[in-house]
Parts: structure tokens; C-alpha cells; sequence
């Protein structure tokens, strides 16, 4: 009888308790979408921005509109290496604006509360121009906050900036990241990222169109996070956007043979353009093109 009820209690104890130890036999690292948005002003849908957390320190890939708030709120929901102060690194694909309006947020916002190192800003050219003039336009902001009555960190506004070139960019004892170009459009740099972990390798396409550095670079990934359009809604455009579009970015149907070449763990659709159509219209888009792998359409703040 004593076997019994022990048995009993334990069983109890593990199904309760299984959302816990699964949390503590996870693997070390988690995707989080922080944004998926385009400069289309979507509500729900903040700008591009995607965080890889190893352990509790997160590196972060572009920072469109509201990107430390979309970090807070993944927080508050129990990723603690996103907490506004512990945000460090970032790795910009490319300087169109949708991508890098959160880059004064990322800077001062993430000062003030109360960051201690200086960020640490990765990506192509003319991006430490940029931060450079974002510093001389908050001058009066650094000054107040550095010589007035609230209490500041000496060096959280810095950045330590890094115009890169192809291949390894950043290593530290929790990954390595690889840069690799993409093809967007006129931008005669822009970058796609690859993060090796102790137990997961991750790939951040960026805008762009099919390459065969993207290929080369995602091939047997776990996790390929790629930006797409709808292939359906493509064909309602304009003229002019639809050269524009096919130009600068990937449709389901292409991103569904850049899946089948690669065949990642998981295909994340991010940064969507869905020109009437639904995530569940494009993950059948994605099934129509032929590929049947792992895919999701991701919204704000999921974790993979």
C-alpha cells in the first residue's frame, strides 16, 4: 500500500510539475521574434527584430520600431536575458529604416534603464556614421542625464561599432557569428547572420532574393528564419512594386526551393508581406510550392 500511494504522489508531483522540468532540460539557446513588421504600420506587428538567447545573454538581429518594448514584454514572459539592461550586441543586415529606427531606442532607451556596458553594434557600411550622428542628436539628452539629477551609467550610451565584412564576425564561449552578403535590391551591402551555439545553429536571412550564399549558408540549419511575400498577393500589385519586390525580396514559392535545397529543423517565415492573405495562407503557399518540411509564420514574440 505504501508502494502505491508513494507512486501515486509521485506521479501527481511529475504532472504538475512538467512545465518546469521541461523548462530546466531545455537546450541553452532560444529564438525569439521580437518584431516581424515591414514599414507597413501594423499594430500588432512591430518592426523587424529577432533575438538569439544563449543562456541569459541575447544577440540581436536588426531593431525596427518598438524593439526594446517587444524585448520586455519577451521578459516578462520569462526570458531573462532580454531584460532592457543586458541588451549588448546587435547585428544589422542592412540600414533600411524599417530595420534600424530602433537602433536610438536600443541605444539611449536601454541606457537609461540602466545598462552599464556600451552596445556593441555590428553591420555594413555607414553604420557607425549613423550612430555617430544619432550621438551628436541626443547630445543634449546625454549631457543632462550624464551632469543632472538622475542617476546614470557612465558608459551604457556608448557603442562600439563595427563596419564588417563576410565571414566570422563575433565569438564569444556562448556562439559564433558568421556574416555572409545577400542580395537586397540596390544596397550594395547587406548581410545575413549565422549563429552556432553549443546546440543550435540559426540563420537570419535579412531582406533579400534567393543566393546561393544563403543557400550555402543555412544548408541542414536547425532554425532558418526568413523573410517572404506572398506569392498570391504578388500578383494584385502594382506594376512598379511588383519590380521592386522581385528585386529585393522572396516569394513562397522561391522560399519554398530555398527549404527543399537547405532542409533546416524549422522554417520561420518573418517580416511577411501579406497583401490580403493570412499566415495559414502562406504556410499553404509554402505546401503548394512543394515543400513539406517544418514551417510556421511567425508572429511578434514567439520562441522557438
Amino acid at each position: 500500500m505504501k508502494k502505491i500511494v508513494v507512486s501515486i504522489v509521485l506521479t501527481v508531483f511529475l504532472f504538475f510539475d512538467y512545465p518546469t522540468v521541461f523548462a530546466q532540460n531545455a537546450g541553452r539557446t532560444r529564438v525569439v521574434i521580437l518584431g516581424t513588421g515591414t514599414p507597413n504600420a501594423d499594430p500588432e506587428r512591430s518592426g523587424p527584430g529577432v533575438a538569439i538567447v544563449v543562456d541569459s545573454t541575447a544577440y540581436l538581429v536588426d531593431c525596427g520600431p518598438g524593439i526594446v518594448r517587444r524585448a520586455a514584454a519577451a521578459a516578462r514572459k520569462g526570458v531573462k536575458g532580454l531584460d532592457a539592461k543586458n541588451l549588448e550586441h546587435v547585428f544589422i543586415s542592412h540600414l533600411h529604416s524599417d530595420h534600424t529606427i530602433g537602433l536610438p531606442d536600443l541605444i539611449f532607451t536601454t541606457w537609461v534603464l540602466e545598462r552599464e556596458n556600451p552596445l556593441r553594434a555590428f553591420g555594413p557600411a555607414g553604420l557607425k556614421e549613423m550612430t555617430d550622428h544619432l550621438l551628436k542628436a541626443y547630445a543634449s539628452d546625454i549631457e543632462n542625464r550624464l551632469d543632472g539629477l538622475q542617476p546614470a551609467t557612465k558608459n551604457g550610451y556608448h557603442v562600439e561599432t563595427r563596419e564588417i565584412r563576410p565571414g566570422v564576425v563575433y565569438e564569444d564561449e556562448r556562439v559564433r557569428v558568421t556574416a555572409f552578403y545577400v542580395d537586397h535590391g540596390t544596397w550594395k551591402e547587406s548581410f545575413g547572420y549565422r549563429f552556432d551555439t553549443p546546440d543550435r545553429s540559426v540563420v537570419v536571412s535579412g531582406d533579400c532574393i534567393p543566393s546561393p550564399e544563403l543557400i550555402r549558408f543555412a544548408k541542414g540549419c536547425d532554425v532558418l528564419i526568413h523573410e517572404v511575400f506572398s506569392t498570391e498577393g504578388f500578383k494584385r500589385r502594382p506594376p512598379e512594386w511588383q519590380r521592386y519586390h522581385a528585386r529585393s525580396h522572396t516569394s513562397t514559392a522561391q522560399l519554398a526551393d530555398i527549404a527543399r535545397q537547405t532542409q533546416p529543423g524549422l522554417l520561420v517565415m518573418y517580416h511577411q508581406l501579406f497583401w490580403g492573405t493570412t499566415d495559414d495562407e502562406l504556410v499553404k503557399e509554402i505546401r503548394a510550392a512543394g515543400y513539406d518540411g517544418n514551417v510556421v509564420s511567425a508572429k511578434d514574440l514567439d520562441v522557438y
